[in-house]
């Protein structure tokens, strides 16, 4: 089978998009599964749609990585999206033709500097994990290259401001997909480090304030990468060989923080395309975080107890999907900002994810450090709708009472805590203190067993006796999991 290559899709009579030529006018750190899913997505669609005419160079920011591979296929490979949307269920296949090739600073870091002084390039996007935006001081200018990405970042904007520093307009537009808050705002803040601890000219300070732009993003999209299972069959279907294959779910939304003149040089919104420019980025967050991750929290838990084990499973039984979206609709937008219909699709599309017919969504691998989970995702909730009505959201305080009796384990082992559902047992993972605090506990009656949770302030950073009926609520609701299970305490919130 030959591999894939654009003089391959052209003997088969390859009828998709394809860009051959276009000017490389991004420069990407990151050339991993998640970034190729998402970002090259939106790029190769503008490029179809609005004739955005553009080509990405990609560069592996660590020093094992896939350069290699995506320059033997002449940087094309097959994006396969799968879900459900609207209610239908989506296998998509396309080639993306918007990467033109992967360089590998670690051993052609000449390469890399030298599109500093490209004519063409007007934006960086990046994602090199959420480790990836450090500052480290024992980086050095002279580093070839710096250890660090904000480090080789500032290397590569400082070659550029010497090139085009006299020149309007010639500045970066940096986007930056790594999953902290305010990702952009961080990254420039360690390149600010850079430029102090490296002694580097106030003109070149004033040159990054004025001409380029750090702008903070919000990525989602779920992106299981390789297929590994599969390939073979896929491949054999295509009638190519791909070693880049990739596979995202359908849905994908990127909101990217940056000034309104931006949407002329993304025409995203003019392809139609899910990416917004806006000037705060935070209110889209604050929906995925309460609503997409709030749901998986405060459901999973309690859904494991009922004897579920996939996402999707859940979704097809009317007493637990019934129970989360009634902590959607009722207990969670309700406290939310933005427009209650924008706040509705969203929660609609969170439906279609979870029952992705392609992805087997383990309760089990969700449940991973759920103590910090509840803490950011469903936490806001729970005090938002008290501030509100002055009443305890069933459905939330009734989570508590899972998250409780999910830890609520007996041995303590180097690989965590074991629990028990039914004839099974189960390992419960998270920080260490953690898993020690509810084996200290795991004798307690209900009453004081739900005291010593809601009085941790390490765990919640305040305590949640102060809030009027919680903790007398949850050690109700625990009294009524041990006597008749988790599944009858959803179906009584209904």
């Amino acid at each position: 089978m030959k591999k894939l290559s654009y003089a391959t899709l052209k003997e088969m009579g390859y009828e998709g998009y394809l860009l051959e030529n276009a000017p490389e006018r991004i420069l990407q750190f990151g050339e991993g599964n998640f970034l190729r899913a998402f970002v090259e997505c939106w790029i190769d669609k503008m490029n179809e749609k609005v004739g955005f005419n553009s080509k990405v160079v990609l560069c592996q920011p660590i020093a094992p990585g896939l350069a290699d591979m995506i320059n033997e296929q002449e940087g094309l490979y097959t994006l396969i999206l799968r879900g459900n949307e609207n209610g239908k269920k989506i296998d998509d296949r396309r080639v993306i033709s918007c990467v033109s090739k992967c360089l590998n600073p670690y051993k052609e870091y000449d390469a890399v500097l030298a599109y500093a002084e490209s004519e063409d390039i007007r934006f960086v996007v990046c994602n090199t994990t959420e480790a990836g935006i450090q500052y480290d001081p024992s980086c050095q200018f002279t580093d070839v290259p710096a250890a660090s990405y904000p480090g080789k970042l500032t290397q590569w904007l400082y070659r550029r401001f010497q090139k085009f520093g006299e020149v309007k307009g010639k500045g970066i537009i940096i986007l930056s997909c790594e999953l902290i808050d305010n990702n952009g705002k961080e990254l420039e803040k360690c390149v600010d480090q850079y430029v102090d601890q490296w002694g580097l000219s106030d003109a070149f300070k004033n040159w990054l304030k004025e001409e380029c732009v750090f702008c903070s993003t919000l990525v989602d999209r779920i992106v299981p990468g390789y297929p590994r299972n599969d390939a073979a069959a896929i491949c054999e279907e295509l009638g190519y060989q791909d070693n880049l294959l990739d596979v995202g779910e359908v849905f994908g939304l990127w909101v990217i923080e940056g000034p309104a003149w931006m949407k002329k040089e993304l025409p995203f919104e003019e392809a139609g395309l899910p990416v917004i420019i806006c000037d705060d980025h935070k209110p889209y967050k604050q929906r995925k975080v309460r609503i997409l991750n709030g749901a998986h929290t405060s459901m999973v838990l309690g859904a494991y107890l009922a004897g579920q084990d996939i996402v999707r499973d859940c979704m097809n039984d009317e007493v637990i999907n019934g129970f989360m979206n009634k902590t959607i609709y009722d207990e969670i937008i309700p406290t939310l900002t933005l427009p209650e219909e924008e706040l509705k699709e969203f929660a609609a599309s969170v439906t279609d994810r979870f029952n992705n017919p392609f992805v087997d969504h383990a309760l089990m691998s969700i449940s991973l450090n759920s103590t910090s989970k509840w803490k950011a995702r469903v936490m806001p909730s729970l005090k938002g709708y008290i501030e509100k009505t002055g009443e305890l959201p069933k459905c939330i305080t009734a989570s508590f009472a899972f998250y409780i009796a999910f830890y609520n384990g007996k041995d303590l082992t180097d690989e965590g805590l074991t629990g028990n559902r039914g004839t099974n047992d189960y390992v419960i993972r998270d920080d260490r203190d953690i898993l020690e605090f509810y084996a200290a506990h795991k004798d307690d009656s209900v009453k004081d067993l739900v005291h010593a949770v809601c009085t941790n302030e390490a765990f919640w950073g305040e305590d949640l006796t102060k809030l009027p009926g919680f903790e007398a609520a949850v050690a109700d609701y625990l009294e009524q999991i041990r006597e008749k299970g988790t599944y009858e305490v959803m179906k009584s919130c209904l």
